[in-house]
């Protein structure tokens, strides 16, 4: 059987941090190493408590959680590390995605869904929660050739800034499965370029995708 997996969570607030520690107790799969109400004393913990996920709030005293995550990964970077929320703009989530974390989950979630998050970055994918934004899909006058899931799930890797040999390791796919995903994503956006991709996922707040939360 597998080792479980070590889960850190990192949110000043009581009430909520014991109720994601409640829910996660509750699967074998995972064992939460340490609940902690500050991005400074997570940054010093990580060495003693070595988890491979960390749930991270991100308003918090002393140091914040995207400060935290980027030093985290600095020194750390084979940590997990999902976004805690309140908030569901495509502001935050590029944001929070820009400074290196896997997820963006909102705090009022599906019990099970931060589950399902966990396992998802695990096996190396980007998860954003169904509750804050909807599926992600192009944001126009519902003429264009709608993306499959896939197709989904590329661009919002793509809309990181991420290469086509760091989509497929993350998603497990060869590079030549991304660049036909790309082709196609480019043909039914009408858009010839990678930097247009990139703008198209800006101003149409593509990263609200599969969630979102701040």
């Amino acid at each position: 059987m597998a080792d479980p997996v070590k889960v850190l969570i990192v949110d000043d607030h009581p009430m909520v941090a014991e109720g994601i520690q409640s829910i996660l107790e509750s699967y074998d799969d995972i064992e939460v190493v340490g609940s902690l109400t500050d991005g400074r004393d997570a940054v010093d913990q990580m060495g003693r408590l070595a988890p491979d996920v960390v749930l991270m709030d991100l308003n918090m005293p002393r140091l914040g959680g995207l400060s935290a995550t980027e030093i985290i990964l600095e020194q750390h970077p084979g940590t997990r590390i999902l976004i805690l929320s309140m908030h569901d703009s495509a502001e935050y989530i590029s944001t929070a995605l820009s400074h290196g974390a896997m997820g963006y989950v909102l705090k009022d979630v599906p019990t099970d869904e931060i589950k399902q998050a966990i396992d998802a970055v695990m096996e190396g994918q980007t998860y954003l929660c169904t509750g804050a934004a909807g599926s992600l899909k192009p944001k126009d006058n519902g003429t264009r050739e709608a993306l499959t899931g896939r197709e989904q799930t590329i661009l919002l890797e793509l809309a990181q800034g991420k290469s086509n040999k760091e989509v497929a390791q993350a998603l497990d796919i060869s590079v030549r499965t991304v660049e036909t995903h790309r082709k196609n994503i480019k043909r039914k956006l009408g858009i010839s370029s990678t930097a247009g991709l990139t703008r198209y996922a800006l101003e149409h707040g593509v990263l609200q995708g599969t969630g979102a939360g701040f």
